[in-house]
């Protein structure tokens, strides 16, 4: 197994190492991947104290609904956001410099997906995306793929509507 690099890896050098990250094998031995896991079971049991909750039923958990929320629509955010976006400014110079680990390109395109979050969430809550986008784009730069903030985010949504339910279809 290839050691990786703790900076930003734009690219994996080799189709072993491309592989590698696409199986997401070595994020078990990653402990800021654990570490960023284990923040979102925080998140829950906090959430599940603070907040009234009405935790999924069988059925919504095996819905069409629960698929697009918890697994379609992270996947395809990330390939937007992270993929394309962070990508294109990670481009840019500008967008290479960081900051105690994070790079401009993953602080703007951070703010970018709270922005679009406001479309379906109130000011607060869309404004509580930016932690874990940041945490997205990190796994992003720090592996050049975004196959580990992917996962990441749907592990996140997954036991956020696990626990909190669906809402209402449009």
């Amino acid at each position: 197994m290839p050691e990786y690099p703790a900076r930003v890896s734009p690219k994996p050098r080799n189709k072993v190492q491309a592989r590698d990250v696409r199986r997401l094998r070595f994020l078990r031995r990653d402990g800021l991947f654990l570490t960023a896991a284990a923040m979102g079971c925080g998140f829950w049991a906090l959430l599940w104290w603070l907040a009234p909750v009405r935790p999924m039923s069988w059925q919504q958990a095996w819905s069409l609904h629960f698929a697009s929320l918890a697994v379609i629509q992270p996947c395809l955010e990330e390939a937007v956001f992270r993929g394309f976006l962070q990508g294109l400014l990670l481009g840019r110079s500008w967008g290479q410099r960081a900051w105690g680990g994070l790079t401009a390109a993953n602080c703007l395109t951070a703010l970018v997906f709270a922005t679009g979050h406001l479309v379906n969430h109130e000011t607060l809550w869309a404004a509580a995306v930016i932690p874990p986008a940041l945490a997205f784009g990190f796994f992003r730069d720090r592996y050049g793929s975004v196959w580990p903030g992917m996962a990441l985010h749907v592990f996140y949504n997954v036991g956020y509507f696990a626990l909190t339910g669906l809402p209402t279809a449009p």
